[in-house]
């Protein structure tokens, strides 16, 4: 992973017990046993992140195109691809409501989350 996109995460996913860890491949970012986001690189030399989405907003992204795409596993996992283009706020935004949906909820309702 380049260090410029893992200096760019952090902050973003500095949430109440969520912990960054290697990953299979890449970096993942976890609240207790749950993944809130992992990021890697394919053998296209292409960097992703996969997060967790709300079931409604799943097809949304899907629908979109790239840079989103449906993961081809898990019903709520939706990923992106990172690159110059990459809108940073939005991501940030994607992120606070995927550690939402992966929190316990006493730990989610201490985030102020988009509207």
């Amino acid at each position: 992973m380049p260090d410029e996109y893992l200096a760019r995460l952090r902050p973003l996913l500095a949430f109440p017990e969520c912990a960054e860890e290697s990953a299979w491949t890449g970096v993942r970012w976890r609240v207790r046993h749950a993944t809130v986001a992992h990021v890697f690189g394919g053998e296209d030399q292409r960097f992703r992140i996969m997060f967790r989405a709300e079931p409604q907003e799943v097809a949304a992204f899907e629908h979109l195109g790239a840079p989103y795409f449906k993961a081809s596993w898990g019903e709520d996992v939706v990923g992106l691809l990172l690159d110059d283009g990459t809108d940073w706020d939005e991501l940030a935004e994607l992120l606070t409501d995927s550690y939402c949906v992966q929190a316990p909820q006493q730990l989610a309702a201490r985030i102020d989350r988009p509207a």
